[in-house]
């Protein structure tokens, strides 16, 4: 592990290789797992901003459920809030393109121009879980294994792409250009082979 910033930063980040591949997985992580995107109190304030323009592209189920719980939602298993869910698991922002590949609404309206809300950190950001340990006050990336990310590992290896690469405009987003800039001299110092 290494510490940046007083964040500790997982060695799998730098030693694995990852990229999406949205032909074989269609985006699986919008509708699998046990809940919702963690989101961030300042990330809520954003959401119910922009809400009214992400409304219209969402179905009459996922309004409903937005209507009715609000655009997050306290998980007890998280221990936090996180985008609502439908019945059948999915984030209640999960569009699917015409080849069935997922799409989030406030990443599509954030593309477009319309909104400055990208979406969630913790899904711009992912494979890289952050936790925190509110007692101590750290911070910790680490990289999530999900055999739904087994095409994107075989990827990445080929295009040898290592994980905090891969999300390097989140890691920007979330923690700046000198984090940034940080983690890359870590990788050349302890881990690029061409060196």
């Amino acid at each position: 592990m290494y510490i940046i910033d007083g964040k500790i930063i997982s060695a799998a980040l730098f030693d694995t290789f990852f990229v999406c591949n949205l032909e074989a997985c269609k985006g699986a992580c919008c509708w699998e797992g046990d809940f919702g995107a963690p989101v961030m109190v300042e990330e809520i304030q954003q959401m119910n901003r922009f809400y009214k323009l992400v409304k219209p592209l969402l179905d009459k189920n996922a309004q409903d459920i937005v209507d009715r719980k609000g655009v997050s939602v306290y998980d007890l298993l998280y221990d936090g809030r996180v985008t609502p869910l439908r019945e059948d698991g999915s984030c209640v922002y999960l569009l699917k393109d015409r080849d069935g590949i997922a799409q989030c609404a406030w990443e599509l309206l954030y593309e477009q121009g319309v909104s400055t809300f990208v979406k969630p950190v913790s899904c711009h950001l992912y494979p890289v879980r952050m936790s925190k340990n509110e007692k101590t006050r750290w911070e910790a990336l680490n990289y999530d294994t999900w055999d739904i990310c087994a095409a994107a590992c075989t990827l990445g290896e080929t295009l040898q792409m290592p994980v905090f690469r891969f999300v390097k405009k989140a890691i920007v987003r979330a923690y700046g250009e000198d984090f940034y800039d940080q983690m890359e001299g870590i990788y050349e110092e302890f881990f690029d082979k061409n060196r």
